[in-house]
């Protein structure tokens, strides 16, 4: 079943285009992987279906219903959640008030504190730091902390941008481990852009890969382990 599709035939900052004749989907459950260079447009496709950058032309469809150029807060009112590269949590904040201010849109405290233990059930490092201020974790459990509070708001669809972006070799792996907990647990489907490659082929369903805005690459991860596929990606 088809989740999120999108279909944009420009987007961009002003005069300058970013994105040209990009068309994805992704159905429920799945977990998505948008790669390429650096500059290649990903998480300008990511910022769109989010509602972080307006389209004149093209359209985002959720769930059966059309939702291009929705603000980020009515999309994330109906299930959508960003996660913004460089584990961006409220430094002077504790866990547990970063927590609660992903939670911002549920419905009283009480169903905020529910969500919360449901949510920290998952990530047993954050339980044992509730009342820590937040800039004394570590990167790795910087990205734990963006990525409970984005589930705060119980999603269906998780947009990631660079989630192992500065962790060491050891926790990306925990990085993608914990991803795909997610996913498995909750159904929840992801798009994520990524630069490592090869560690996110072994766990995604299906790969975009954006070359200078344009797609250049469609299907599985398995396609994807020919030398010269990803050739054509990153080198031509």
């Amino acid at each position: 079943m088809t989740l999120l599709t999108a279909e944009i035939p420009e987007a961009g900052y002003g005069k300058k285009i970013v994105l040209k004749n990009v068309g994805i989907s992704a159905g429920k459950g799945e977990i998505v992987a948008l790669i390429g260079p650096n500059g290649a447009g990903k998480s300008t496709l990511l910022k769109v279906l989010v509602g972080m950058v307006r389209i004149a032309q093209g359209s985002v469809n959720f769930g059966g219903a059309d939702i291009t150029n929705r603000s980020p807060e009515e999309n994330a009112r109906a299930g959508i959640s960003f996660v913004p590269q460089g584990n961006r949590v409220f430094t002077e904040l504790s866990v547990k008030e970063n927590l609660e201010i992903g939670g911002y849109l549920l419905d009283g405290r009480a169903s905020v504190t529910a969500r919360l233990s449901e949510v920290v059930s998952v990530f047993p490092d954050l339980r044992e730091r509730l009342h820590q201020n937040a800039g004394q974790l570590s990167g790795g459990e910087k990205q734990q902390l963006a990525l409970a509070r984005a589930l705060m708001l119980k999603p269906r669809v998780l947009l990631l941008d660079e989630p192992s972006l500065g962790l060491s070799p050891k926790l990306v792996t925990k990085a993608f481990e914990t991803i795909r907990g997610v996913n498995e647990k909750y159904g929840i489907t992801v798009l994520l852009v990524e630069q490592k490659v090869r560690e996110v082929l072994h766990f995604g369903h299906r790969v975009y890969a954006l070359r200078m805005g344009q797609l250049v690459f469609s299907g599985t991860p398995a396609e994807l382990q020919d030398s010269e596929a990803m050739r054509k990606i990153f080198l031509v």
